[in-house]
């Protein structure tokens, strides 16, 4: 009977985890999303820094925002990065405390919060990051 006791816990157990697992599933998603983003910035910046001196000098504007670009996408992964290692560390969390028997639910709310506080803050930074893009946009359109 006990067998059948701690395959309820650990089915609930699962139950429970599915929604930070689909959650991991999403950060998974924008951080893909983020390092597209980052990896363009850098062929960008390494195709203008490549090129002659004159080029250099005459996209030497383009250069420093792909610089402040470059340095909010990584903020922005490193947060989501967070984030993603802050609900694996809830879903091992849930797993521990049925195979211990111990209520994880301070340490759960508290890493959950935690992991929600970084995606919205790496959130903000890709956010940043679009508004920086838009408006290089707007400025070489106006030369």
């Amino acid at each position: 009977m006990e067998n059948v006791t701690q395959l309820t816990s650990v089915a609930h157990v699962i139950q429970l985890a599915v929604a930070p697992v689909f959650l991991l599933t999403g950060v998974g998603s924008i951080l893909a999303v983020l390092s597209n983003r980052l990896a363009r910035i850098v062929d960008r910046y390494r195709a203008l820094n490549n090129a002659s001196e004159a080029v250099r000098q005459a996209h030497d504007v383009e250069m420093s925002v792909l610089m402040r670009r470059s340095k909010w996408v990584n903020r922005a992964i490193t947060l989501c990065t967070c984030s993603a290692l802050l609900i694996c560390i809830v879903i091992a969390a849930l797993f521990v405390g049925a195979q211990m028997s111990v209520d994880p639910s301070n340490a759960v709310s508290l890493l959950f919060i935690s992991a929600m506080v970084a995606l919205i803050s790496g959130l903000l930074c890709f956010l940043r990051e679009i508004f920086l893009a838009t408006g290089s946009i707007i400025v070489q359109s106006r030369r």
